[in-house]
């Protein structure tokens, strides 16, 4: 109310994104509907207050309350991940690669990642990034007719090219990673070894995705997503960090600050604390098998319709479509799903004839729908739907009618 008589066109503003997310399926695997409690805590006058450093060791006055707050999140963090050191400063995910390349690395030493066409992340050494202008970057990818991580490829290149650093993570990759044969690659070659678990950490906390934890190094993470926290970042050092470098974790937390940041944003902080703690309950852990259980069943739908799956399908959150069997394009496909109700994003697809902003695929997950409550039985529907709209325009009209009245049903968290 006091926004409303203060700021009209911003609340009105907020007000039709409610109704927008409210009435539509929210699909884009990297987003998701946060609890009141996240959002009460993002929203607090914790906001109002500067804590350069850390907890014991701060540059301003006035912070007690917010040393132990900070101090709980980093635990919720170890306990939850089973690791030893946490930062959770870092404003997001990108800034908490840039602090992990900081730690560990010196400009011009060379660091592999996945390629940014075949799911991986730009900060994981694609060439526009900062990442591959201050380091030399090698990129590996996927099999060209599994769509899965060619370990041997990728084992043989780490061999000739000896980087520093290895980054493993993905934004388009709908695949289990094989961590311990990921972690003896880095070894093999004295590597540091990260895991930028960004779209699987809920996954991960709640037990649907085998953890990186024993055969990595570092891990680096957002806190949405999965997750279903506020945006942020995390960063972890492992046992087996601790072991290669014992100065990691100093290491970690000056490159944050004073490296990269300056006073941490203390309201995401408890935000994210927040998330941690409904993260590790019972309920959670129903939640992240069910996102799986709804990504697995929506995939096989759409293989029933005809629709082409990177790799075939999916053992996590999200699904890569490659509709160039369709005759249709990424972006045409975005725009006429975002009209019936149903927002998923264009994206390339690995070895996309066709350039980033006019990709041959679309992405599309399960973490905010099944937040709502939906199910394997929502999924036939929701595929039912993504098939009529792309074989017919011209039912976007009455789609977008019977997804308002079936979102209804699954209110946002309240």
């Amino acid at each position: 109310m006091k926004l409303k008589k203060s700021d009209p066109q911003i609340a009105k503003l907020i007000e039709l994104e409610t109704i927008r997310q409210q009435t539509s399926l929210e699909m884009i695997p990297s987003e998701n509907h946060t609890t009141p409690a996240v959002r009460e805590a993002l929203g607090s006058i914790l906001t109002d207050k500067y804590a350069e450093g850390y907890p014991g060791k701060r540059y301003y006055a006035g912070l007690k309350y917010y040393d132990v707050l900070e101090d709980l999140c980093r635990e919720r963090v170890r306990k939850l991940f089973g690791v030893p050191h946490a930062n959770v400063q870092p404003y997001s995910g990108s800034p908490a690669n840039a602090a992990v390349y900081l730690a560990v690395c010196e400009p011009g030493d060379t660091i592999m990642g996945m390629a940014l066409p075949m799911g991986g992340h730009l900060t994981h050494g694609w060439k526009s990034n900062f990442s591959a202008k201050f380091y030399k970057s090698i990129q590996y990818g996927v099999n060209e007719k599994t769509g899965l991580v060619d370990y041997d490829a990728m084992e043989k290149l780490a061999k000739e090219v000896k980087p520093k650093l290895i980054f493993v993570g993905a934004t388009a990759y709908p695949r289990i990673f094989d961590w311990k044969r990921l972690g003896d690659i880095a070894d093999s070659v004295g590597a540091y070894m990260v895991a930028d678990v960004a779209h699987i950490a809920g996954l991960i906390a709640g037990g649907a995705h085998p953890s990186p934890v024993p055969y990595v190094h570092i891990v680096s993470t957002t806190t949405h997503k999965t997750l279903r926290g506020p945006r942020g970042g995390i960063i972890m050092v492992t046992k087996k960090g601790i072991e290669k470098d014992p100065d990691l974790a100093k290491k970690i937390d000056k490159a944050i600050f004073p490296g990269l940041q300056g006073g941490p944003h203390m309201h995401q902080i408890a935000a994210i604390a927040v998330c941690l703690k409904e993260a590790s309950t019972p309920a959670f852990k129903k939640y992240a098998k069910q996102i799986v259980r709804n990504a697995k069943a929506l995939a096989e739908e759409l293989k029933r319709y005809g629709f082409n799956l990177a790799s075939g399908g999916t053992d996590n959150h999200l699904i890569l479509i490659d509709l160039r069997n369709k005759n249709i394009t990424g972006p045409e496909a975005q725009n006429l799903l975002e009209e019936a109700g149903i927002t998923i994003n264009k994206n390339s697809i690995p070895f996309d004839p066709n350039p980033p902003f006019n990709p041959s695929g679309i992405r599309m997950g399960t973490p905010a729908i099944t937040t709502r409550g939906m199910q394997e039985p929502e999924m036939k529907k929701i595929a039912s739907w993504i098939n009529e709209v792309i074989s017919n325009p011209k039912s976007v009209v009455r789609v977008r009618k019977e997804i308002k009245k079936f979102c209804n049903k699954f209110p946002l968290p309240k």
